[in-house]
């Protein structure tokens, strides 16, 4: 059973998701949650401390869907670990995914924010790493960058309906791209 944080914090990126920055207020995560009135601000006492408890939170989500990439050997398997990962992050996730989105947006205007976010995507592209070294990536950290680019492209197109594609085909050129690209 998820304990008074934990409530607060899923409700909050729910609150995200679904009704953007706006829609996240210390008392709105309260009612969400079913929580006593100031149960979340008993955790987070500002919005700063709040954005970065979901942020912390959705990297700690993030790394445990992406699973081991560990055991990758092929090109072919990172295509669809990658678009399994996709199709997660824009159906059962789909909500996260959208709070992630809300808080990029929002980073242009909140410099903490975008510091925040930055060391989130790092760790992301670190964990990758390894895998994309392996696999023949000239630049694992460029290629992790691409990755990353690419996904959020993505990630906004299928959140917002703008376009009705079929992600793999993209996704397997991205990440074919990725691993041979060269800095310059």
């Amino acid at each position: 059973m998820a304990g008074n944080r934990e409530r607060s914090l899923r409700a909050a990126v729910d609150l995200l998701g679904t009704g953007g920055i706006r829609a996240l207020t210390h008392s709105r995560v309260d009612v969400a949650a079913g929580l006593p009135k100031g149960s979340t601000s008993n955790h987070f006492r500002t919005r700063a401390a709040l954005l970065d408890g979901v942020l912390a939170w959705m990297l700690e989500q993030q790394l445990t869907e992406v699973g081991p990439v560990d055991d990758v050997e092929t090109l072919d398997e990172l295509i669809e670990l990658v678009t399994s990962l996709f199709a997660h992050m824009t159906g059962p996730a789909r909500t996260v995914t959208a709070a992630r989105m809300a808080l990029i947006v929002e980073a242009a205007h909140d410099a903490r924010l975008r510091t925040t976010l930055a060391g989130g995507r790092r760790t992301v592209i670190d964990a990758l790493g390894p895998t994309l070294s392996r696999l023949g990536a000239p630049d694992p950290t460029l290629a992790g960058q691409v990755l990353a680019a690419c996904l959020q492209g993505l990630f906004l197109q299928e959140l917002a309906g703008i376009d009705d594609l079929d992600p793999r085909p993209v996704i397997a050129t991205a990440v074919r791209a990725a691993v041979t690209a060269q800095q310059g």
